[in-house]
């Protein structure tokens, strides 16, 4: 048996990206989604888990950088593992907690360099926004949310159908 060097046998494991996003919603039950002017599609607000960062506190970061909103960061309703697809030629670890309720979009601050637009849908109106895979996500995540469970969900890209 040979035994790598720890720099030679972490340099041969398989990578992966992580992201975090936050669950919020309106007290109609409506969610809280940005439209990136990065993406053809709406999502929630969240991003890139950064080094020495834990996906919570990059859910807050992102959160305090795309809207200008600080709240605490609850539990963690799910995790989806999505495979590359597109330009991203790594898989992708998403983390997606419950920040709790807003009353409204009133106040929020649009972070011009990255969103063109943020507002609150019920899940039909997400649907027309949301490619299918991230759609399934949401469906899990407004599950869990409601009955205190959580999800793990694989696979997903842009032409995924559940």
């Amino acid at each position: 048996m040979v035994v790598l060097p720890p720099d030679e046998f972490y340099a041969g494991l398989n990578k992966t990206l992580s992201g975090a996003g936050a669950l919020i919603t309106d007290p109609g039950g409506r969610v809280l989604l940005v439209k990136p002017n990065y993406r053809d599609h709406w999502l929630w607000p969240g991003g890139h888990v950064d080094e020495d960062e834990t996906p919570d506190q990059a859910c807050a970061r992102e959160l305090t950088e795309e809207l200008g909103l600080t709240v605490p960061v609850g539990r963690l309703l799910g995790v989806h593992w999505v495979p590359p697809f597109g330009d991203r030629p790594l898989p992708l670890v998403h983390f997606l907690f419950d920040c709790g309720e807003l009353q409204g979009a009133d106040g929020l601050v649009l972070q011009e360099e990255e969103l063109d637009a943020c507002g609150f849908f019920d899940e039909d109106e997400a649907r027309a926004l949301m490619p299918s895979y991230l759609v399934r996500r949401l469906r899990a995540a407004l599950s869990a949310k409601s009955d205190g469970t959580s999800f793990y969900l694989t696979g997903g890209s842009p032409d995924f159908t559940p």
